[in-house]
């Protein structure tokens, strides 16, 4: 893959990449979400969702969460909220970029059950 290519990896032009309809449609099989966390009215996977405007980080998750989070430097007030509620009895499955080299990488490596997929296995 050449350097140009993989700079969309990389990019902080946005922070609102939409979960890929078949890898929600895959993981909604098995775990019937209720609740899409952090969303818009676009992109919403779920019925009921948090948009921007309620701020997710602010609303008490239950029940079985999907979080594709904002991947900017914000992306580690969200980890951190879906362990909380995690804890709480909420089940939280996340979609997040594999950024190993940050904290908030060690901490869900530290404290999660992780499912890790490659490009070719996810589709």
């Amino acid at each position: 893959m050449t350097e140009s290519a993989l700079k969309v990896h990389f990019s902080s032009r946005r922070n609102n990449w939409e979960t890929p309809r078949d890898l929600f449609d895959k993981l909604n099989e098995e775990f019937n979400f209720e609740l899409d966390v952090c969303a818009t009215s676009e992109n919403a996977k779920c019925k009921k969702y948090y948009s921007p405007e309620e701020d997710g980080l602010k609303e008490e998750w239950k029940g079985l969460c999907w979080m594709n989070p904002p991947y900017g430097r914000e992306i580690g007030k969200w980890i951190k909220k879906a362990y909380e509620s995690a804890l709480a009895g909420a089940t939280v499955v996340c979609l997040v970029p594999a950024r190993t080299d940050t904290a908030w990488w060690l901490f869900v490596e530290i404290s999660s059950t992780l499912r890790k997929k490659n490009k070719s296995s996810c589709g």
